[in-house]
């Protein structure tokens, strides 16, 4: 898998007469087809990456790369779109179709390349038959595909969820879950920001950001398995919790669907 972001030396102060810095030195790479979780306490400075990453924000030091090629702040690039918590707040149109549509028509794109667009963004995301459905009469889950299908019809080459799971119920949880993996099987580059740490396990890579600066970026596994700091996922607190009652469970960290599996066994 190729490096579609580069992010090198990246620093931030949203205080200029203050020394420290609410994004220090950062550098990290997003590959094609990879979800990476983004995980801190609050103020670590996750949402102030993210507005840099999308260009809400200017850094006062390093750069971004996509593919090589150095992102101008100067110049306006949908290369990297961002999904916010609640998705209403990015609703324009009256129907799930005129939503996806809305960025597309902004930048007066052709009809038919318009509809393409739309078409294929829907049926990544799974809501090509609520295309005419009003968007505030969706649940959840759906709107906040919607929402990625707005930013999916514009192309970009990474797709930042900000929160994205934290007002969904956990049936829509799921499916949220199981639309990013699908995009990620396309091709597609997902950096989500997320305090829920079963959220993080089922991503590719987790990047831990504290102060401002990335501490780790490693896989679930070792990440969940080595660092004491971190809240566990569920199957890890299990694990752990079996082992201190002297059970003789796997001494490797256990996805949840590994986890059940090793139980099934066990009996």
């Amino acid at each position: 898998m190729g490096v579609v972001l580069e992010v090198e030396g990246l620093s931030f102060r949203y205080d200029k007469k203050q020394d420290r810095s609410n994004i220090s030195d950062v550098s990290f790479q997003l590959r094609e087809g990879e979800w990476t979780a983004l995980i801190g306490h609050n103020g670590s400075g996750k949402s102030t990456l993210a507005h840099l990453l999308v260009g809400l924000l200017q850094p006062d030091a390093g750069q971004l790369k996509i593919n090589g090629t150095v992102l101008r702040k100067e110049s306006v690039s949908w290369d990297i779109g961002i999904v916010f918590q609640n998705p209403e707040n990015q609703f324009i149109g009256t129907t799930v179709e005129d939503d996806v549509a809305f960025g597309l028509e902004n930048i007066n794109m052709p009809y038919k390349q318009m509809r393409e667009r739309v078409d294929k963004a829907l049926e990544d995301v799974g809501m090509t038959e609520y295309r005419m459905a009003d968007p505030s009469q969706l649940s959840g889950g759906q709107k906040q595909r919607v929402a990625i299908a707005g930013m999916l019809a514009l192309q970009p080459k990474v797709l930042i969820l900000d929160e994205a799971f934290v007002m969904l119920d956990p049936r829509s949880r799921k499916e949220l879950m199981d639309t990013i993996r699908k995009l990620t099987n396309k091709g597609m580059t997902i950096l989500s920001i997320t305090h829920d740490m079963e959220e993080a396990a089922h991503a590719d890579k987790v990047m831990v950001i504290k102060q401002g600066k990335v501490a780790k970026i490693e896989s679930p596994s070792q990440l969940f398995f080595t660092d004491s700091s971190l809240e566990k996922p569920f199957a890890e607190k299990l694990r752990n919790a079996l082992k201190n009652r002297k059970c003789n469970v796997p001494e490797k960290y256990m996805t949840e669907a590994e986890m059940v599996l090793w139980i099934c066994k066990s009996n």
